[in-house]
């Protein structure tokens, strides 16, 4: 490279080399390696043999230009690189410019300071004459060192000026040069930029071709799988499902088997849509291509983005764009649709978990759950309320709705209700069954023998529950036969009701004793007075005789004792100490509502008369057939005295009757106290009622009759009609019926009235009614014809009080059975004498000495019976 004869300076015969750190290029080393780098140490040549001090720098690595390479190095793109060489050759002149006058003048200046220093060494101490001379010399040396000195300044002043005016002109050539080198950059820009054109639009070809590719790769994918289906299908007839088809069902069973598999393919969707997308984009626009990306992700997102595209292939790519777009979109809200509705259709039919604990679970539903939701809300009213779980084979929304029906008040109680089958396991999960204080397992109505094998594939479910079960099961069952195999599975878990048993018991109760009906709701249910048992210490070493008047809100009516096991033994002796660990049964209105007390002076006194009551033989007929007549039979001739005769009218065949009830374990030849007279006919037929001596039957008792138990209100309808045409049968045969008049305890009816007359009637026999649905009930409470049992709600009430406390379970039956300790209602004079005053604590103590216990009084003329009255201190008529 030359420079301008105009600009060279006294160096420009130097030879110099400057490598351009920006622009690089290489030459060949060979014909066959065309950029092999090398590697060159250049010194100047006027270095090397001007000063001996030289040192070699340091060798630097670059590309240089051989002289081979003259065509290329004049190449335009090589201009920036002949710039920089030039301005750094011209800054290198200028220097050497500015510092030649300066070494010149230090040079003079240093010759004349040696002179002086030489003429001052000569002088010497001598004459006069030859010190004036010497000064003389010495004044001239110094006026030629002041004029020299004054030269030299005037030098340096000027020298300083032209290096002013280089440094101007320096800074103009930069500019220059700066101006030069923009123009360069721009041009090796352009040219970089075409070539990177070049190559991005074969990129751009390539990413447009793929896109295509790939969006008719499903169509042509179809087209095959059909084209094979049709092969297939010509040549092979024997196949019968086609590949298509055969596709169909795979992906149909992926999207049914596994549930985020739609969500997973509209993603997959969603993005090979904007993948796709933004290869077009590239394929088409200047952009890049993570720009296309993120383009076509806005038009998938949102189709008015488009609107902005300009030239006809960005537009064509972007309205396609967007069309898939709201196909995604349109899928998207489709799916999250089908999921909240999915979502609300679960709640809205009890399929989600139930999160509680120490709540009450009632599996099943019966015309039962009515009256077993009323006793455990009045239950837990103590409580400030609780929670009872209601899983079915049913609807939620009808379980619901049904429950919303119930007239009664929930005061503070929870009812949630679920559908689900208790013989599935994770149906019982979604229950939390394992953390249920207790669980009520409700018989279907039905078939007995099916529900009974219902309850007992529940009650095995139950035990198979992994996590245990934290409180106890109460399973209703309908035959007696069935419970030791209930037991036998559940083992020390389960507690027993047998509907069908309790009822028959209560019925030939309440068929002996006109009454007890209303007292056994009182006992049963939580709105009055019922069983508890509790421990109180401070009884420890106390007789049972003093215990029974230790509580006044509670009346004691047995102990549990601990040192048997927890039996509970009702009715203890007198002398019965109480032990460290016994608990008492009372009869209380509430848990939180009796405490033992001071002990009171009570004065016992003697009992007013014979206390002996002699059994009576009785004539009892029972209208319809149960299953479970051969256990009535039984009850029966151990409740009643020798002598007793007993009927039985209904449609079955005396052989038939004979032959069940042997099946059913009866031995004819073991009753000893009854006589079975049969009679067979229709209940609901006058003629076949007439038959019987209807007038002459101290109990009647109307059953549920087996072909119809099915049935609740066809069951009650049978039952009412056989209680009607009876009460008229006996009112038309009692001869003094007209001397009667209608009592006004018993309401305003008139004397010629039809049902006067029942009522009349009513008077002389107890006609007991077993009723399933409460709709009737309060049809035979308003006329006043019947002494009735409804069954269904006494059995609520059991099921209730066994479900907050399984004890009680013990103290039921044995109160049912028919031996050990049973409810009876005696009259007031065997107690006290006509006028006595006396406290109800008294009256306990006098009950003691046949081995009784006192729970309560009925006045004369009052329709409920008193149970644990209040004030038991107070004396009283």
């Amino acid at each position: 490279m030359s420079l301008d004869s105009a600009e060279a300076s006294p160096s420009s015969s130097r030879d110099w080399f400057f490598p351009s750190p920006s622009f690089i290029h290489s030459t060949s080393n060979s014909p066959q390696s065309p950029n092999y780098p090398r590697k060159f140490s250049t010194i100047p040549r006027h270095s090397r043999s001007s000063h001996t001090d030289w040192k070699p720098p340091k060798t630097s690595t670059f590309r240089s230009v051989s002289s081979s390479g003259s065509a290329a190095y004049g190449d335009p793109k090589y201009g920036r690189v002949r710039r920089r060489i030039e301005l750094r050759r011209r800054e290198k002149m200028a220097k050497q410019e500015k510092e030649d006058p300066v070494l010149e003048q230090k040079r003079d200046v240093s010759k004349a300071v040696s002179g002086v220093k030489t003429a001052i060494g000569e002088m010497g101490i001598g004459d006069f004459g030859q010190r004036v001379k010497i000064r003389w010399q010495m004044a001239s040396y110094i006026a030629i060192l002041i004029t020299a000195f004054g030269s030299l300044v005037h030098k340096n002043f000027s020298l300083h000026n032209q290096v002013i005016d280089l440094q101007d002109q320096i800074s103009t050539m930069n500019i220059r040069l700066q101006a030069c080198n923009t123009s360069d950059t721009f041009d090796t820009i352009s040219i970089l930029q075409e070539g990177d054109h070049l190559s991005s639009k074969g990129l751009k070809i390539l990413a447009l071709t793929v896109s295509i590719a790939l969006l008719s790769m499903p169509l042509f994918v179809f087209k095959y799988i059909d084209y094979i289906s049709k092969f297939r299908s010509s040549y092979n007839c024997s196949e019968k499902v086609s590949l298509n088809k055969q596709l169909e069902y795979r992906v149909d069973v992926l999207l049914s088997v596994h549930p985020y598999a739609k969500a997973l393919a509209l993603l997959v969707a969603t993005l090979m849509l904007i993948c796709l997308g933004g290869l077009a984009l590239f394929g088409v626009t200047d952009d890049s291509l993570a720009d296309c990306l993120w383009l076509s992700w806005t038009y998938v997102a949102d189709s008015g983005n488009h609107a902005n595209s300009e030239g006809m292939g960005p537009r064509l790519v972007s309205v396609s764009i967007s069309f898939g777009g709201m196909l995604i979109f349109a899928m998207m809200l489709g799916l999250v649709s089908d999921a909240i509705s999915e979502k609300l259709d679960s709640l809205r039919k009890g399929r989600s978990e139930v999160v509680e604990q120490n709540h009450t679970l009632i599996l099943g539903w019966s015309d039962k759950l009515g009256s077993l939701l009323n006793q455990l809300v009045i239950a837990n009213e103590s409580l400030g309320g609780g929670i009872v779980v209601v899983m079915a084979e049913r609807d939620k929304e009808e379980m619901e709705l049904d429950i919303a029906k119930m007239e009664f008040d929930f005061r503070g109680t929870s009812v949630i209700c679920r559908s689900g089958s208790p013989l599935i396991l994770a149906d019982l999960k979604k229950v939390s069954v394992s953390k249920a204080r207790a669980i009520v397992v409700l018989a279907d109505d039905g078939n007995a023998d099916q529900s009974d094998a219902r309850a007992l594939r529940t009650v095995l479910s139950l035990t198979g529950v992994k996590e245990g079960l934290r409180g106890h099961i109460v399973v209703e069952l309908s035959d007696l036969d069935n419970e030791v195999l209930v037991k036998l599975v559940g083992g020390e878990l389960v507690e027993t009701v047998v509907a069908h048993d309790v009822i028959g018991r209560l019925m030939i109760q309440c068929a002996r004793q006109p009454g007890l009906a209303q007292i056994w709701e009182d006992i049963l249910g939580f709105e009055n007075c019922e069983f508890y048992i509790k421990r109180w210490p401070q009884l420890d070493g106390m007789q049972f005789e003093d215990v029974l008047i230790s509580f006044p809100d509670a009346i004691p009516c047995g102990v549990k004792v601990a040192s048997r096991g927890g039996k509970i033994i009702l009715n203890p002796e007198d002398s019965y100490v109480l032990q460290e660990g016994d608990e008492v049964l009372v009869i209380a209105e509430d848990d939180d509502t009796y405490a033992p007390g001071a002990l009171p002076m009570v004065w016992r006194g003697s009992l007013a008369g014979d206390f002996i009551v002699p059994k009576l033989t009785e004539k009892i007929l029972l209208c319809g057939w149960r299953r479970d007549m051969e256990d009535m039979i039984m009850v029966l001739d151990a409740f009643l005295a020798p002598g007793s005769e007993l009927w039985m009218f209904n449609e079955v065949v005396e052989s038939e009757r004979e032959r069940k009830l042997i099946d059913g374990g009866l031995d004819l030849s073991r009753l000893v106290n009854i006589t079975l007279v049969h009679r067979e006919g229709n209940a609901v037929i006058r003629r076949h009622l007439e038959s019987l001596p209807l007038e002459s039957f101290d109990s009647i008792l109307i059953l549920a009759d087996e072909s119809v138990e099915d049935s609740a209100i066809q069951a009650d309808s049978r039952s009412l009609a056989t209680l009607l045409l009876i009460r008229d049968i006996q009112a038309k045969r009692l001869p003094y019926r007209e001397a009667m008049v209608t009592r006004g305890q018993r309401g305003s009816f008139s004397r010629g009235s039809w049902i006067g007359e029942m009522q009349q009637a009513s008077d002389r026999s107890v006609i007991i009614s077993e009723i399933l649905d409460p709709r009737t009930k309060n049809l035979l409470s308003m006329s006043k014809i019947s002494d009735y049992v409804l069954s269904n709600e006494l059995v609520s009430m059991a099921l209730a009080m066994v479900a907050e406390d399984r004890q009680i379970n013990d103290v039921l039956e044995e109160l049912f059975a028919e031996e050990g300790n049973e409810l009876h209602i005696r009259l007031a004079e065997l107690y006290l004498h006509e006028g006595e005053e006396m406290s109800f604590y008294e009256i306990i103590l006098r009950a003691r000495q046949k081995r009784e216990i006192v729970i309560g009084y009925r006045l004369e003329n009052a329709e409920r019976a008193v149970i644990n009255p209040p004030n038991k201190n107070e004396r009283r008529r």
